[in-house]
């Protein structure tokens, strides 16, 4: 695909931006081990953001991969699984918080190390919801791209060691407008004593439109009925 746009997020920054619909979005790790987290939310109104609970029970599933949709609290269709590498990517989890990143890591703070400290995801979403007119009282169940976590037959969460090689890809395609908010921080179930540090490089491109064969569309029954309502929703502003 022919890149439109491009950048690179390095480890423990955060980045957000309006991308339109129509656009392929596509996700590299530069090395292995990436963690990448996202928000995802309508960009001409952001009281409408990516559901977990409700793309997941339409789907069936506990963890996305290509064909999967990330549907809305309204039930349309803000972002599809085109492409993916892992066949895994973990919904679960949430982010890091500034307690568990110290704790985990050991404690940093700006003053001393500068651009070297260790940031939360708790933090960067933060500071991207209220450059965004948002606030803390939108911070919303992310996607971890790149990560598996599974649960035993216990009820316990794990993660997998290994699960991304370097030059992992995901591409996701933007079926509505949507406010994209990332972190690059470590997944909180990841394995690792040291601070992770793997850059996550994005490009964005024109997608093509979506056909009656589309492999979103058909994954599931539930799909096609979120891509109607999607549908529906764009005409009715056509209209305005």
């Amino acid at each position: 695909m022919s890149s439109i746009w491009n950048t690179s997020v390095r480890a423990g920054e955060k980045w957000s931006g309006v991308i339109r619909r129509g656009r392929l979005i596509r996700f590299t790790a530069a090395e292995a081990g990436a963690n990448l987290s996202l928000m995802l939310f309508n960009a001409k109104d952001l009281t409408e953001r990516y559901n977990m609970p409700d793309s997941l029970k339409a789907q069936y599933t506990a963890h996305l991969t290509k064909g999967n949709t990330l549907m809305s609290d309204n039930g349309r269709v803000l972002a599809s699984l085109v492409e993916d590498s892992l066949g895994w990517h973990d919904t679960i989890c949430g982010y890091t918080t500034r307690a568990l990143t110290d704790r985990k890591y050991g404690k940093t703070t700006y003053q001393e190390s500068r651009n070297e400290w260790f940031r939360s995801g708790q933090e960067n979403f933060a500071v991207e919801l209220t450059r965004n007119g948002l606030g803390v009282r939108d911070m919303s169940p992310v996607v971890n791209l790149f990560s598996k976590v599974y649960v035993d037959n216990e009820g316990q969460m794990h993660g997998v060691p290994d699960h991304c090689p370097a030059g992992a890809t995901v591409v996701l395609r933007t079926e509505m407008d949507i406010l994209l908010v990332i972190s690059n921080t470590p997944n909180p179930l990841d394995s690792r004593t040291e601070y992770p540090s793997v850059p996550v490089h994005i490009e964005v491109s024109t997608a093509e439109p979506v056909n009656d064969e589309d492999y979103c569309l058909n994954f599931r029954p539930e799909n096609r009925r979120a891509f109607e309502n999607t549908w529906d929703y764009y005409k009715l502003l056509e209209l305005q």
